[in-house]
């Protein structure tokens, strides 16, 4: 397929089909913006935790014990969820809905419109550039 080609839809694909795979696409980009928001979970909760490792560890060296054994056997090391950590819930979600949510996507795109992406987008582009405009060129 040539650059044209690939945002072009093939001939005999009615506009229904086009929207429905241009929604189901923009769910999918929702899908990857949640993921990118686990992983800052992920991130933030282990960056959490070992913050909290030396804050404990110096409440411990100034002589507050107790304390520090407090939050050391009740929270450094704590499951987030039952059983899980955060990488196991990263794990889980990309075994998951996500490779479900991008397995499915792109069999819809492969049989109705020979994998071609964004073709809504690119019809959209069409519809609203000015023809002729720099700036407003159908591609590189």
């Amino acid at each position: 397929m040539t650059t044209d080609d690939e945002h072009v839809r093939p001939g005999g694909v009615d506009d229904l089909t086009i929207e429905g795979l241009g929604n189901i696409s923009e769910a999918l980009e929702a899908v990857e913006i949640a993921r990118g928001h686990l992983y800052a979970f992920h991130r933030l909760s282990g960056t959490a935790d070992l913050t909290l490792g030396k804050g404990v560890e110096q409440l411990r060296d100034a002589g507050h014990t107790e304390l520090a054994d407090r939050f050391e056997e009740e929270l450094v090391g704590r499951n987030v969820l039952h059983g899980r950590w955060t990488f196991q819930v990263v794990e889980e979600y990309d075994d998951g809905y996500y490779a479900a949510f991008r397995r499915l996507e792109q069999q819809a795109r492969d049989t109705l419109v020979g994998g071609r992406r964004h073709l809504y987008e690119a019809e959209m582009k069409e519809d609203r550039r000015t023809h002729g405009r720099a700036g407003h060129e159908r591609r590189p």
